[in-house]
């Protein structure tokens, strides 16, 4: 998302730069904007260190969103960040009653970073690396029962673009769910990336989370997504045509028009 850095970044919350978040972290840039919240860009003023604040939106759906989000950030908090591949968490703060949530800073997302390269393709020597630690990352996740539900490049960052091989971080835990609590019924996953048993409203598990890694894989390698779609009903109709059709045990689809 681009964002004109003059303009307030809510409609009801004036956030400028130079905004004091909490007690010490000033607003020096926009980052992005999810479906629930605002990513800035602030300079811890007490240390004097940079990290990245999301600050969710005020409104209930948002604020369930942030709760649940924060529970499942609480339970990955016995993992290593660093040697689990997920982004370091440092806790959350509130702001106007909004929860704000306080990251470390990474460089830039797998998707930028793609893109910089003309979605070209990266070779198999990097491709290798970043497919370990990603997998490493999943291991963990799955080892704590927790289900990620919205790989895509966009939630996968690149720590320092210039750092060789370069090393990559899962953020963004929103839609994080303990396998325990799955519902074949909620919308998980973006089209592209979309396991098909959750197209179809079939139970699912953390299986979910390896079938879009593996298609991220693809877009990794060749440069392109191996099922392209405008909605959900185009891509499942690529995977049909070269997996095969859906098994009889599984239920009957129930497919959405639109992205997700």
């Amino acid at each position: 998302m681009s964002v004109n850095k003059s303009y307030v970044l809510l409609n009801d919350l004036d956030i400028v730069e130079g905004t004091i978040l909490g007690n010490s972290y000033k607003v020096e840039d926009f980052l992005g904007e999810g479906s629930f919240g605002y990513v800035t860009k602030c300079l811890n003023t007490q240390t004097n260190k940079a990290v990245a604040i999301k600050v969710n939106k005020n409104n209930p759906e948002s604020l369930i969103r942030a709760k649940l989000e924060i529970f499942i950030l609480e339970q990955l908090r016995c993992l290593d960040p660093d040697r689990c591949n997920i982004v370091k968490w440092n806790g959350f703060f509130l702001y106007r009653e909004r929860i704000c949530l306080n990251f470390e800073l990474l460089d830039q997302s797998l998707y930028d970073y793609l893109k910089d390269r003309n979605n070209q393709g990266l070779p198999i020597s990097e491709l290798r690396p970043i497919l370990y630690q990603l997998t490493n990352a999943l291991s963990h996740l799955s080892s704590g029962g927790i289900v990620h539900t919205d790989l895509k490049p966009d939630n996968l960052m690149v720590v320092d673009r210039h750092q060789s091989p370069i090393k990559v971080k899962i953020i963004d835990f929103g839609l994080a769910r303990p396998v325990s609590s799955l519902n074949p019924c909620e919308d998980l996953q973006v089209a592209w990336y979309m396991a098909p048993e959750v197209m179809v409203s079939a139970p699912f598990n953390q299986a979910i989370d390896m079938w879009s890694l593996g298609l991220i894989a693809v877009d990794m390698a060749i440069g392109l997504p191996l099922y392209p779609g405008e909605t959900e009903f185009d891509v499942l109709r690529f995977i049909i045509r070269t997996q095969g059709h859906i098994p009889d045990f599984v239920p009957l689809p129930i497919i959405h028009s639109g992205n997700r």
